[in-house]
């Protein structure tokens, strides 16, 4: 059975693929921040899938070399064939205003820990030597500005560039990378997890906020064989805020 390390998987988008993949014949390795009850809720709704599940907690703010947990998982699993870089968090703040400890912890948190979350899980695959697929959750603020927002905006950015070097690199190992860049989805981060996105109605062409599972399903091709000569992309999905611009954009 394939083997697949989420992080962040306890909760939004993380924990909607963590079932999706489950629910798809994958074994589910992931890894959780704060709220261990989540955590273990979410490892039951995977076990329920009929798949495998083990859970390490990892707090990149903390220290960004707990990226080790991936080596753990894997370890524990028997190998890594798809990884999703999830984790990750925002921080709001005027240019003017912004602190360097505050740009340093969110470049540290959504870039630097992703990279070596990333780079771990590939090492494992290069080794393995069957492929694999590397995803990374990033935002339609990887391709517009948010304001307020420059460090966020920059690390996934970042992130997003790094896929597409990682894409260049790997290809030759079989190992497909992507990034997926979601815009308003109702989870914790947005404020909106309690809600229902049918009820929330924004000035989109899909004038709702996402669903978590709309994402999971987007990461769930990039992790099937059907998305095999796909790489080195960034798949927006955000009901078409792209259209709008980085001035109309809610998220």
């Amino acid at each position: 059975m394939a083997i697949a390390i989420v992080t962040g998987g306890n909760s939004g988008i993380g924990r909607a693929t963590t079932v999706l993949l489950a629910e798809r014949g994958f074994d589910v390795g992931f890894t959780w921040h704060r709220d261990e009850q989540r955590a273990h809720a979410a490892a039951e709704e995977i076990e329920q899938a009929g798949a495998r599940v083990a859970l390490q907690q990892m707090d990149l703010e903390a220290d960004v070399a707990q990226a080790s947990a991936v080596d753990e998982l894997a370890a524990e699993l028997g190998g890594v064939d798809v990884f999703v870089n999830n984790a990750g968090a925002g921080h709001s703040a005027p240019v003017l205003e912004l602190s360097l400890s505050d740009w340093r912890r969110t470049l540290d948190l959504d870039l630097t820990g992703a990279f070596l979350c990333l780079q771990a899980a590939a090492h494992r695959m290069v080794a393995q030597g069957r492929g694999g697929r590397l995803i990374a959750v990033t935002s339609i603020h990887e391709h517009l500005p948010l304001r307020d927002n420059a460090a966020y905006c920059a690390a996934k950015g970042g992130l997003g560039m790094l896929m597409k070097s990682l894409a260049l690199e790997l290809g030759p190992h079989g190992i497909t990378a992507n990034a997926v860049a979601p815009g308003e989805i109702a989870t914790r981060m947005t404020g909106q997890e309690d809600q229902d996105p049918e009820a929330e109605r924004r000035d989109l062409p899909i004038p709702r906020p996402g669903h978590a599972r709309e994402i999971a399903g987007m990461i769930g091709f990039l992790a099937s064989p059907e998305s095999a000569y796909t790489t080195g992309q960034s798949l927006i999905v955000d009901g078409g805020m792209y259209l709008m611009g980085p001035v109309a954009n809610r998220a």
